[in-house]
């Protein structure tokens, strides 16, 4: 029985983790070693909350409730849960050796789910204490409101905990959707050319940046690719392009764009740098 699920990584994605699954009703904790980036959190979690309230989705009572179910640390040793759901950066040394650190002091039955967007499970688990118990959970940005999660998973997974975070999911509120360790998974797999084709567009002058996102959003889209690109964050999505091509022997119809490596080389990486293909306020 899951009763405490504990995110790793308290930026964008894990913060919206952690706020998705207390909205769920489940005792959280939102781990980060950076405790600057824990107060961001907290900030972010209770901005998200006071909207839901503003638009009269959820109480105040509810709105303190989900809150209080959060409990945000900082020491690896209070990350004692059921569920671990690991959002850290797109490393795959960084997250095996979280996932070996965490299961020293946590029962061998634990689950670690990993958020990886590009790096393959099968890769991840092979370098695990007991991999059997290590699946992907790929949720998508802004993780409280998109309803999609991948549960993927490894040549490893055990069919137990796959089902078991697919059924979590559900209690999350979320659609997940079942599916084989595979280069760019599903989603990142077919919308490699929503991106790369968009900035093609763009380099070989056939249509502005501006252009592409309208067209893609009255074909009903809810957002362009160049809008997209930059509320993902240029980092992230271009290193899923590099995974990709990497992972496909580099074959030519997934080379990332020299727009978007150029944009990451600048430090203009989107919404959260202020700029990105678009400028923003701060």
């Amino acid at each position: 029985m899951i009763e405490t699920i504990c995110v790793i990584g308290a930026g964008t994605m894990g913060s919206g983790i952690a706020q998705t699954a207390a909205q769920g009703g489940f005792y959280t904790l939102l781990f980060d070693i950076n405790k600057e980036v824990l107060e961001k959190a907290k900030g972010a979690i209770q901005k998200n909350l006071q909207y839901l309230f503003d638009k009269e989705k959820i109480s105040a009572a509810e709105k303190e409730n989900i809150y209080n179910r959060i409990k945000f640390i900082s020491d690896t040793n209070d990350c004692i849960a059921n569920v671990f759901i690991e959002a850290i950066v797109e490393k795959l040394e960084a997250k095996v050796a979280i996932f070996n650190q965490l299961a020293e002091v946590n029962h061998s039955e634990v689950i670690f789910a990993t958020n990886t967007s590009s790096l393959s499970i099968s890769a991840i688990q092979a370098k695990v204490i007991q991999p059997q118990r290590v699946v992907g959970m790929h949720f998508f940005n802004p993780a409280p409101l998109m309803k999609l999660v991948e549960v993927v998973k490894g040549d490893q997974t055990n069919e137990e905990v796959a089902q078991t975070i697919y059924q979590l999911c559900k209690q999350l509120n979320k659609t997940p959707v079942l599916c084989k360790d595979a280069p760019g998974f599903i989603v990142n797999r077919v919308a490699r050319h929503y991106y790369l084709e968009a900035m093609k567009l763009v380099e070989q002058g056939i249509a502005s940046i501006e252009t592409v996102d309208e067209i893609m959003e009255a074909s009903g889209f809810k957002m362009g690719p160049f809008k997209l690109m930059d509320l993902i964050g240029m980092d992230i999505n271009l290193a899923v392009s590099q995974s990709v091509y990497e992972a496909f022997d580099k074959e030519e119809r997934f080379a990332p764009s020299p727009l978007q490596i150029q944009k990451v080389a600048n430090g203009e990486l989107g919404k959260k740098t202020g700029k990105g293909f678009y400028t923003y306020n701060a």
